[in-house]
């Protein structure tokens, strides 16, 4: 997989022109045995910025560092939509030239349905930084209100890092931030640094731009591949789970609500069914899950390991769905696929040239 070097599409560079504060930081991160540090910030604050001069200043004092990017929409280390690890030991520019080392796979670029599975992500990478590295560095996104309090909140509990580091907010933000500085104080150290002059807001347009120019370099390269269901378990969707409709089904599905029915399934009460319509007929939606065809359409997937790691991403192009088969474009190669165990279906439509389709609901699949 080609990692093309473009740091004009990343925030976040290595710059010594940082606050003061950012170098009595480092100071106080070489105090402590093997640390993990978490940087939590709003959007736009710098913490990445922060994170990345820490990580580059430790290197150059003969560190090995893990860093964690759980940032999921604004991702350093590729790919977007995945919490990742990176281990490095030379000094790096920005994330994105950190070399991958290990992936969770959430599926969406937005973790907002998806707080438990980004809080396992973070976790369980954590704990394989640990045994690798002498400091873990977590960057985490923007997101700090609402259920984002909650994201932050949880991670702080599980990982348990030995200093929590917060960038100074404003307006609403600056709640949350007093606030979740009150809630990590009796589990971890805590600093907040000032944010830097410098930060720069970034817009939707630009966010978007970015991440898009992300989804191409992650996808450049990458091949048509046929997956073969019945040697993959399937997981993030109720399709796949439990009988095949009979053919009568099938027909009575299409008569009462006027569908087109590609594929579909009985697990106890209730069916899922794959169809293609052009009316909007009501249906008993408890009893039936319904999913659009075209939902599938350049659906992302994570190719899992038996671990319950990402081996890598892919996009789905052709759901062949009444033959067990899924057409696939991805960057992985035969090895690493052959070590693949789990096809797990993400919540975000994606074209390899970085066009985002729709975002999708976690119970849409």
């Amino acid at each position: 997989m080609g990692m093309e070097s473009n740091i004009g599409s990343n925030k976040a560079v290595y710059t010594t022109d940082v606050p003061e504060d950012r170098i009595k930081l480092v100071e106080m991160i070489t105090r402590l045995e093997k640390p993990v540090v978490m940087f939590i910030g709003d959007v736009d604050s710098g913490k990445t910025t922060a994170l990345t001069f820490v990580a580059n200043e430790l290197i150059n004092l003969g560190y090995r560092v893990g860093i964690v990017d759980s940032d999921l929409g604004q991702k350093g280390i590729l790919p977007p939509a995945t919490v990742s690890l990176g281990i490095v030991e030379e000094n790096f520019p920005s994330l994105s030239a950190v070399e991958p080392y290990m992936h969770y796979f959430i599926g969406i670029t937005t973790p907002a349905q998806y707080i438990g599975e980004t809080v396992v992500g973070v976790k369980r990478l954590v704990d394989v930084a640990r045994s690798m590295a002498d400091v873990v560095l977590i960057d985490t996104t923007g997101f700090v209100t609402g259920p984002g309090f909650d994201l932050k909140r949880l991670k702080i509990e599980a990982v348990r890092p030995d200093l929590v580091v917060f960038i100074q907010s404003t307006g609403e933000r600056e709640h949350s931030i007093e606030e979740l500085m009150a809630v990590s104080s009796p589990l971890a150290e805590a600093v907040l640094l000032k944010r830097s002059e410098r930060v720069r807001p970034y817009s939707h347009e630009e966010r978007r731009a970015i991440r898009a120019a992300k989804w191409r370099t992650y996808f450049s390269g990458s091949s048509p591949v046929l997956v073969d269901l019945s040697t993959l378990r399937v997981s993030g969707t109720s399709m796949f789970s439990g009988r095949s409709l009979t053919a009568e089904e099938r027909e009575i599905f299409e008569r009462l609500h006027d569908w087109v029915v590609l594929a579909g399934w009985k697990d106890k009460e209730v069916y899922t069914i794959v169809k293609a319509d052009s009316s909007r007929r009501p249906y008993n939606r408890f009893v039936i899950k319904a999913i659009d065809f075209e939902m599938l359409s350049n659906l992302l997937v994570g190719f899992i390991d038996e671990l319950g790691f990402c081996l890598g991403l892919g996009i789905l192009k052709w759901p062949r769905l009444s033959e067990g088969l899924l057409e696939v474009l991805t960057p992985l190669g035969p090895e690493e696929l052959s070590r693949a165990v789990e096809v797990r279906f993400g919540r975000i439509r994606v074209t390899e040239m970085g066009e985002e389709l729709a975002l999708l609901r976690r119970d849409d699949l």
